[in-house]
């Protein structure tokens, strides 16, 4: 493979041995404590009839990188003149590079849209901007992008239907960092607050709980991956005293699911809990950008009872570094701001200072792809996740794919090493693929032929069968032995 690991151990040798002459094999041993990782509950193995496979499953961790960095060293005092340092870091550079282009043509996994030029602001990168404090208020670091950054937020303010004067919001640093702000909003207003989460929330939503210290309360799901209304309803109930912080998906983690906004207000207001008594946080990270385009979909709204809502601007919009959108009520962010004299601005975000690149990159590619732009690529997007798993259940693949979804969830490969090459994200016996707008048909059928001729190898013999996923994705989706 161009630019594996064992290549880039071959460069570090130019400025001696790894470590103290230690092979890679020595230093992951040695360097690499398993006992470090915070352990995760695991989905038991099941087998091709349905049944619980009396073996466990572990967590199968990527490479201990401290095998193959790329050692910092120090200057030799000819350089400048001999100019052999910068040849080798170019030659790194170079290396890198192809690296980077063999990953892209082999990515399928994670919800990233990798089709972009942004040729036009390389002049920009020359000087540090920084939007530290309040994007409302300047502060006194004149080199920033505030005017981008207010632009942005006004453009999502109208796509979720609340005026200027109404909203407050900045550009986070990713999508984390946009539901760390919406649950802490809503604890802050609700410092009593119970926080509910369905159990296939992402991960940062628990994080969140554990950060603030906060009640949490987890909601099943229904087989699609939405929330459960009624385990809702239940676990309500349990806290009926105290009012309720509310995370609603936009776009699940695993399964692209996207929780019923309109039931959830309901199951609250016929529980008792009247819109002063809940907030109401969405984290639409990749779906909440792509489900104002798909016709007839329930609409994410701040006409609706809803404290916050948040997206990447890494994922569908395709910004080449990590940053997402948060907006939130202005009168609620009274809760959290303090004046800052050091900035001559407002403290109300998570970070302190914030990447100002951002801004005008989210700015410039909605400027040239517009609403009519981003509707033809959501299109796009379902039709080809519509095309993955018809041709998956046409092999005899297990596969769903739910209805407001780009996210294709099938069986997961036998092999770590396919799942490795295409950057598959797994979790049990599921794998899924994110249909982008840089994911073709031509894409989608390189990696089908390549699942096919791994499973003629992986189940040739007979004795293994691939795995049942009817609890997964609900039998009618499930194409094991016994389901088939």
């Amino acid at each position: 493979m161009v630019g594996s690991g064992v290549e880039v151990q071959s460069t570090m040798s130019i400025n001696g041995p790894l470590s103290n002459g230690k092979s890679a094999e020595q230093l992951a041993v040695e360097s690499f404590d398993p006992a470090t990782v915070v352990p995760e509950p695991l989905p038991p193995v099941v087998d091709s009839n349905g049944e619980e496979v009396v073996k466990p499953r572990e967590i199968v961790l990527g490479k201990n990188v401290h095998t193959t960095c790329l050692e910092v060293t120090e200057p030799d005092a000819d350089d400048e003149s001999t100019g052999d340092k910068d040849a080798y870091m170019a030659s790194v550079l170079a290396r890198y590079r192809k690296t980077l282009l063999e990953r892209t043509q082999h990515h399928l996994g994670y919800p990233y849209n990798l089709d972009f030029d942004y040729g036009a602001l390389g002049q920009l990168q020359h000087f540090s901007i920084n939007n530290l404090g309040d994007p409302f208020i300047e502060s006194n670091y004149g080199v920033h992008s505030r005017q981008f950054e207010v632009g942005v937020l006004d453009w999502f303010a109208r796509l979720w239907e609340i005026e200027k004067d109404d909203y407050w919001g900045y550009i986070t640093n990713c999508g984390t960092e946009g539901n760390l702000h919406g649950i802490l909003v809503g604890r802050e207003v609700f410092p009593d607050g119970v926080l509910y989460a369905s159990k296939e929330s992402h991960y940062s939503v628990f994080k969140a709980a554990r950060m603030y210290r906060m009640d949490c309360e987890k909601v099943g799901t229904l087989v699609t991956g939405e929330i459960d209304c009624t385990d809702f309803k239940t676990k309500l109930l349990l806290h009926k005293d105290k009012p309720a912080i509310i995370n609603v998906n936009i776009g699940t983690t695993v399964k692209g699911a996207v929780d019923d906004l309109d039931l959830v207000i309901q199951t609250l207001v016929e529980n008792g809990f009247s819109h002063d008594r809940f907030y109401i946080h969405c984290d639409g990270a990749l779906f909440g950008l792509m489900m104002p385009f798909v016709k007839k979909a329930p609409k994410v709204s701040f006409k609706k009872p809803i404290g916050s809502v948040s997206v990447s601007g890494h994922k569908f919009v395709g910004c080449p570094m990590p940053c997402g959108i948060q907006i939130t009520r202005l009168r609620h962010i009274n809760a959290l701001s303090r004046n800052v004299e050091y900035l001559a601005s407002r403290d109300a975000t998570i970070m302190g200072s914030r990447n100002g690149h951002a801004p005008i990159f989210l700015w410039y590619t909605l400027n040239r792809k517009g609403y009519k732009g981003f509707q033809k690529e959501v299109q796009k997007c379902l039709r080809n996740a519509h095309y993955l798993k018809d041709r998956l259940r046409e092999a005899g693949i297990s596969a769903m794919l739910n209805e407001l979804s780009s996210t294709v969830v099938f069986e997961r490969p036998r092999d770590e090493e396919f799942v490795r090459m295409w950057q598959l994200a797994c979790e049990g016996n599921m794998a899924h693929i994110v249909v982008m707008p840089n994911v073709t048909v031509e894409k989608l059928d390189y990696f089908l032929n390549e699942l096919a001729k791994g499973r003629a190898i992986w189940y040739k013999d007979g004795k293994e069968q691939p795995p049942c996923l009817a609890v997964d994705v609900g039998i009618e989706n499930c194409s094991c032995a016994v389901h088939k």
